[in-house]
């Protein structure tokens, strides 16, 4: 794989893992170069476990990976605009590039709700594209809630 699209695709498959799973269906995928060194979805739910959103397992994962918290020239790919806890550890975990499918408008940290990702007071600066296949990655959210109502 090679294109944002591609593993966006990825990351996808992953959310609609997790929501066959009952949890919300958000995926991540940590890439170096063109390898995917992990992946991660939402198991907050079955983990009770607040901190274990798609971004933060698959950041997890590619520090035990690499052997090292810091994940420098790494993109990480999630269905959902990262939210305030999980753009804190990427900034913390020096991920050179998030690229997110669907704007979260009540918790986003990339430029909905907040810009954490992008505020220049960090010491390290994330490069952030968004909307990548923005309409897939926001109907399996949609879906899954309205099969919950």
């Amino acid at each position: 794989m090679s294109s944002d699209e591609d593993w966006m695709r990825e990351a996808l498959r992953l959310a609609q893992f997790a929501a066959s799973l009952g949890e919300i269906p958000v995926g991540a995928v940590v890439v170096q170069g063109q390898a995917c060194i992990a992946e991660g979805w939402n198991q907050s739910i079955s983990d009770h476990d607040p901190t274990a959103h798609a971004e933060i397992v698959a950041l997890r994962k590619a520090a035990q990976y690499l052997n090292n918290y810091r994940l420098v020239d790494s993109t990480l790919y999630v269905t959902l605009e990262p939210c305030v806890m999980c753009a804190g550890a990427i900034i913390q975990a020096r991920v050179k590039r998030v690229v997110f499918g669907a704007y979260d408008p009540k918790a986003g940290a990339a430029g909905s709700r907040f810009d954490i990702l992008r505020d220049t007071r960090h010491n390290h600066h994330v490069e952030c594209v968004s909307r990548v296949l923005a309409t897939p990655c926001s109907d399996c959210l949609k879906h899954f809630f309205k099969n919950r109502r």
